[in-house]
């Protein structure tokens, strides 16, 4: 209805050119990337504040293939699945470093067979060979496995942010980079937790350890051992994809209690079109009216209105308003228009002035309605009520002088995350090109079957030809917290699987301290020591493995969690409480995965324990 040509903030042209001969798409992008920074100092929309004018001098102009395009789908995820991407990593390195473990100490369990062995004739990278060999199967197995599971769970993933309004559809089927990608992280799988026990394993000369009677009761004492280093790094990872899950899953609960403005329960949306209808453009109001009317008398339904959009539904529109006495735009506000009773029917409390009504005619004064956001942000008033204002149009057009009669709370629009945006409500009855689509909502109390059906015929009453479309309004704006659920889920199970697999090599590692140290523990019980000392002699060491880990996942985590900022909401990347939690979470998980081997030791008879080889 006006010229967005003209307007320096109309967000809506997308532009596609073809490649001089000679250049290439990352020359071309490399080009528009260095010219970015002049071209938006020089096209800073007037209405912008600092904190708009800030954000804007952040974007980036870049150039796209055509063959690909620019997904919406792709750009909205991106951060999310690199961030995913990240976190399956770490606990893949977690899970390699548990599998080290365990190739460790297979390894010193079969140190002797390894000496006679070598003292037969096998060169040292012959047994290298064969023990890598073992860790090939098993890295060849688990990523068979996993390959086929991650196919299967991919399918589920893409189910689980589809919406009815916004199917998704990707091609899953088997690709040769996904196969050289699975094929390449198994090769690394291997190397990284089959080379290094393996090495170890036949590093002593054969004759040392054929003339060693016993498994020493002080062998793999030192404190930055390799078994150690890979205790303190699971631990480390597990701070990291603790606190992870934790902002993820505190974000996810912010949102889920925000106060949005208006109430989600008990309310249908029905999308009607009368373009089959064919009616004259200056009956579509009329229409409209004519048809709430019809479903207000509906047994059960308590109120119903109609709107031209509706929340979470994907469209909005907004307009540059220019404030009375004044030539200047003042700021972009949204804007709807809406029938009588919309607030009433969503719940968004009147805080000054009346709803619209039957005054409100085609031929009566402009009237609106504006939200709290719009008097702060663009009225810059504590009470606009009977404030006067003007939308930009375009040259030659007249511009009416809206005049504010009903002042609401502020309620959330387009998304959860964002700011409350300052709306501008206007009746359907002066709205200069009425449309014949629309949106009916309905508060009842009525199951959904029976209110669906009560209003398939209803509205077939008055005319069959009308098209219909039904959505649950809570649905909707659940449907809008999708990615945030999905990443709320997937590193809540991605923690508590680190914090597991943590808690499972801390047990092994102190499990496997204790035999080899059982003979010692027998001396000590020997000479007077008490079975807390023991307990407390196996608990310290499992205390420093475990506060070393902290200290250091500590580090990481902090370092790491800016890069879920844009994924967060009501929450710092850096929160002391979330960072908090995790380490006294897995500092509880740490403490029982090492007082269980502990109290085994403190529970060995001293004489069986002297016996022990």
């Amino acid at each position: 209805r006006n010229n967005r040509l003209t307007r320096r903030h109309a967000w809506w042209l997308a532009t596609i050119g073809r490649l001089k001969p000679g250049w290439t798409m990352t020359r071309a992008n490399a080009q528009i990337l260095a010219v970015t920074p002049a071209i938006l100092q020089e096209t800073i929309p007037t209405v912008y504040d600092a904190e708009a004018t800030k954000k804007y001098l952040e974007y980036k102009l870049g150039a796209f293939s055509a063959s690909t395009g620019f997904s919406e789908l792709r750009s909205d995820s991106e951060t999310s699945l690199w961030l995913l991407l990240g976190i399956s990593g770490l606990v893949l390195l977690i899970a390699c470093a548990n599998l080290a473990n365990l190739m460790l100490a297979r390894a010193r369990a079969r140190e002797r067979q390894i000496a006679i062995r070598r003292a037969l004739g096998a060169t040292r990278w012959r047994m290298v060979r064969e023990l890598l060999s073992e860790s090939v199967l098993l890295a060849a197995a688990g990523s068979t496995c996993g390959l086929f599971l991650a196919f299967a769970i991919s399918r589920l993933l893409v189910a689980f942010i589809s919406t009815e309004q916004n199917q998704i559809f990707l091609d899953l089927g088997m690709d040769w980079r996904v196969l050289a990608f699975t094929a390449g992280l198994a090769a690394l799988t291997t190397v990284s937790f089959g080379l290094a026990p393996a090495l170890r394993a036949t590093r002593a000369e054969p004759a040392m350890l054929l003339q060693s009677g016993s498994r020493g009761a002080t062998v793999g004492r030192e404190l930055f051992s390799l078994r150690r280093i890979l205790i303190v790094s699971q631990v480390g990872l597990s701070v990291v994809l603790l606190m992870g899950a934790l902002l993820f899953v505190r974000s996810l609960r912010n949102l889920t209690t925000l106060n949005v403005g208006f109430q989600q329960t008990g309310i249908l949306v029905t999308s009607v079109d009368f373009t089959r209808l064919q009616l004259p453009e200056e009956r579509y109001t009329e229409y409209k009216r004519d048809l709430v009317k019809r479903v207000q008398a509906i047994l059960g339904v308590e109120s119903a209105a109609h709107a031209m959009l509706v929340p979470f539904g994907g469209s909005t529109w907004n307009d540059d308003v220019i404030n009375e006495g004044s030539d200047q735009e003042a700021g972009v506000a949204w804007e709807n228009f809406l029938g009588p009773g919309y607030f009433k029917t969503v719940g968004t409390p009147f805080l000054a002035g009346r709803d619209f009504d039957d005054r409100d005619t085609s031929t009566s004064a402009k009237v609106a309605i504006v939200n709290q956001a719009f008097a702060r942000k663009i009225l810059k008033v504590a009470d606009p009520l009977g404030k006067h204002f003007r939308i930009h149009e375009a040259p030659g057009k007249p511009r009416p002088l809206y005049e504010i009669v009903g002042v609401t709370a502020d309620n959330k629009f387009q998304d959860m995350h964002e700011e409350f945006l300052p709306f501008m409500y206007f009746p359907s009855t002066q709205e200069e090109k009425p449309s014949p689509d629309d949106h009916i909502l309905i508060r009842s109390s009525l199951p959904l079957t029976n209110l669906i059906s009560s209003m398939k015929e209803t509205i077939a009453d008055v005319n069959p030809g009308i098209d219909l479309e039904f959505l649950v309004f809570k649905t909707r704006i659940q449907n809008s917290l999708i990615q945030d659920e999905l990443m709320a889920t997937l590193s809540g199970f991605f923690g508590f699987l680190a914090a597991l697999l943590a808690a499972i090599g801390l047990y092994g590692v102190m499990s496997y301290m204790v035999i080899q140290r059982t003979k010692e523990i027998g001396i000590r019980m020997a000479i007077g020591a008490e079975r807390f000392d023991v307990l407390r002699m196996i608990l310290r060491e499992a205390t420093v493995l475990t506060v070393t880990g902290l200290v250091i996942g500590t580090g990481l985590a902090l370092a790491a969690a800016q890069a879920a900022k844009s994924l967060l909401f009501g929450l710092k990347p850096r929160d002391p409480l979330t960072l908090v939690m995790a380490v006294v979470t897995l500092s509880a998980v740490a403490a029982l995965a090492s007082f269980l081997p502990a109290y085994r030791a403190s529970k060995l008879d001293p004489l069986t324990a002297l016996r022990y080889e």
